[in-house]
């Protein structure tokens, strides 16, 4: 059983990846990936072994020769995974826009009451003000 953490182990590696990426386009023999690699034939061989264990590549024999492809099923977990994960991001992300949305209209209704307040007290003052100055005259 492979997981999603060994797909990104594997996958944390330029080289692997790039052998992947190989693979996506067309099955291919170590020797064919090697060429376009600029690591050796064995090094490539190791590569495909973690790729393998990962999940992320499956071998074909052909004969004597070994033909890679991608383990569909191992793409699969990790896509779930990583869709999991960016779903998870998206509702955090939504959640702290919504409350800083109440945030700040709650700060803004409290603004706009107590300039509502100053605004009545004003109007209350200033007809106090022409009360006194009728009186006087």
């Amino acid at each position: 059983m492979t997981t999603y953490r060994h797909a990104l182990h594997a996958l944390s590696d330029p080289t692997r990846r790039d052998i992947l990426e190989a693979l996506v386009k067309r099955p291919q023999a170590v020797g064919e990936l090697a060429e376009s690699l600029p690591v050796s034939r064995p090094a490539v061989s190791q590569h495909l072994k973690v790729l393998k264990v990962s999940g992320l590549v499956r071998e074909t024999r052909h004969g004597t020769r070994r033909i890679y492809n991608v383990e569909v099923q191992g793409i699969v977990e990790l896509r779930r995974y990583l869709d999991a994960l960016w779903t998870n991001a998206l509702g955090a992300f939504e959640s702290a826009v919504d409350l800083e949305l109440r945030s700040t209209q709650t700060r803004a209704g409290v603004t706009a009451h107590s300039n509502a307040g100053r605004r009545a007290k004003s109007a209350r003052t200033a007809g106090s003000t022409k009360n006194k100055r009728r009186t006087r005259r």
